[in-house]
Formats: structure tokens, C-alpha cells, sequence
């Protein structure tokens, strides 16, 4: 099933917008884990199993795995996320960007090596970069857009003098990814829960495509404003909490806190008018 399709039918089954985001820290973990890397597997695989029928989709940070060289597993968690859960998709957050061979290279380590059903990635170096991507038929790129860090205003809000309309950088990758860049149907915009008047302004440009939406949670994402942004115009929504759900307990009930959490702000996204 096409990624877009996937998302669709689970965030319908499972009645959620909300994400999870799985970016373990093991100096985090419950007190029998903390510290130990060799439990990220089983940590992650522990919060999957408790909120797999809360969410619309799980995106694994790769950095969290790589930095303690736990790609492996992360590899046996998808795997498990596909036993489980296997019509949740899954987005990989690796933010790559690159040309040529390379991307290709990273094109094949997300949807081959991991499986992944999307990906984020950097739109900064054109649309040879992100094409390698959009060969993989049926999955899913998620462009950064308008992030909800500080520094992204040192780009994303810079005026472009040279384009039609005078957009800013944010807008006119927003512009792309919903005309030109779009071949096959397979583009969504990661734009951060931080700056919800700016997530209309996407909206307005691109009001079909599926927002990734993180800042929610930990990050001070206002989960109102963001949902009354990101509903304009009826495209998928996808709101990403991370730490807010994973380490909603540092005790051995993790997991059950976790599915609390998730509850609570799943419950929250849904009743907003």
C-alpha cells in the first residue's frame, strides 16, 4: 500500500493524528536500563507494543541509533514494528540531503536497509536530491519546510527576491513540493508546531499535502493553534511527540505511562473544534 494510503487508513482506524517519535536515550531509560545502549531495542519495542493502536504513524530518529551504534537495532525494531503493528507506517527521520550516487546511497539505506515507509530529508540542494527518493514507488519524502527551531528563521524566513511574489524560502519549498517537485504524489513538508500561523501560511500553498508536524509536547507546540493551522484545506496531519510520551515515567511502568501520554494527547488533538 502506498505510504499516503497507509497513513490514511491508520489514522482513520486508529482514530489519531498523533506520532510517535521514538528517539531513545538511554540515560533516560527506567532505572533496571539507564545508561546501558544495548537496551534500546527493547525500551523502543516496549513503547511500540503499548501505543501501536494510538497513532497514526512511528518515526525513529536515526541519530539516536547510529550515535550508540545500535543500527542493528534499529533494523530489528522495524521489524518488529511490522510484525506488530504492520499497518502503522513508519518514517524514517534521517533529514538527509545529498546528489547523485550519494543519494542514492541514502535513498537505499532507508527503504531497503530499514524498510521505512517515508523519510525526511533536507530540500536544500534541489530536486536531484530528493529525486533517488521518489523512484521508490509508493513511498513517502517528507521535506523540511519551516522548522520549529530558532535558527531556522537564518534561512526559512529569508525573502526571495528573485522568485514571482516575493515568497519566503519556507513558502516557495512549499510552492515546490506541492507543483513541480510532486512527480508521483509522494511529498509532504515537515513544518514545526512552534509558528502555527506560518503552518496556515504553508497550508495556503499547499493545502493537500501531509504535514509532519513536531514540536508538540517537550517542545511547547501549542497542540490547538497547530490543529486549527494544519486542517486547512484537508490534507493528512501528522503530529510528532517524542519525549512528552517516551519518558512520561522513569519508572519500570514506562511503557504504561507512555500509552497514558499517548492517550491524553491523541484525545487532546481530536477535540479541538
Amino acid at each position: 500500500m502506498p505510504f499516503i494510503d497507509q497513513l490514511r487508513a491508520a489514522a482513520t482506524q486508529n482514530n489519531s493524528m498523533l506520532c510517535v517519535g521514538l528517539d531513545p536515550e538511554p540515560s533516560r531509560f527506567p532505572a533496571a536500563m539507564r545508561g546501558d545502549a544495548s537496551k534500546i531495542y527493547d525500551f523502543c519495542a516496549a513503547i511500540v507494543d503499548a501505543t501501536h493502536d494510538l497513532v497514526n504513524s512511528f518515526k525513529p530518529q536515526i541519530a539516536y541509533f547510529a550515535a550508540h551504534r545500535a543500527e542493528d537495532q534499529l533494523e530489528k525494531l522495524m521489524a518488529h514494528m511490522r510484525r506488530v503493528a504492520p499497518q502503522v507506517p513508519v518514517i524514517l527521520d534521517a533529514k538527509r540531503g545529498d546528489i547523485g550516487s550519494t543519494a542514492e546511497q541514502y535513498a537505499k539505506e532507508a527503504f531497503e536497509r530499514y524498510g521505512a515507509d517515508a523519510v525526511t530529508l533536507s530540500p536544500f540542494m534541489g530536486f536531484d536530491s530528493i529525486t533517488p527518493y521518489l523512484k521508490y514507488e509508493g513511498k513517502g519524502a517528507f521535506l523540511l519546510c519551516r522548522t520549529s527551531n530558532p535558527g531556522g528563521d537564518d534561512l526559512q524566513a529569508q525573502t526571495l527576491a528573485d522568485v514571482p511574489g516575493q515568497p519566503q524560502m519556507f513558502e516557495h519549498v512549499a510552492r515546490l513540493a506541492q507543483g513541480p517537485w510532486n512527480t508521483n504524489g509522494q511529498l509532504g513538508l515537515v513544518v514545526g508546531a512552534t509558528r502555527p500561523q506560518e503552518i496556515e501560511r504553508v497550508r495556503a500553498v499547499a493545502p493537500h499535502l501531509p504535514l509532519l508536524i513536531p514540536g508538540v509536547g517537550a517542545q511547547g507546540g501549542d497542540a490547538v493553534a497547530t490543529v486549527k493551522a494544519a486542517r486547512i484545506g484537508g490534507g493528512p496531519i501528522i503530529i510528532n511527540s517524542s519525549r512528552a510520551i517516551l519518558y512520561a515515567s522513569s519508572g519500570d511502568d514506562f511503557a504504561s505511562a507512555a500509552r497514558a501520554a499517548a492517550i491524553q494527547t491523541r484525545d487532546l488533538l481530536n477535540a479541538v473544534d
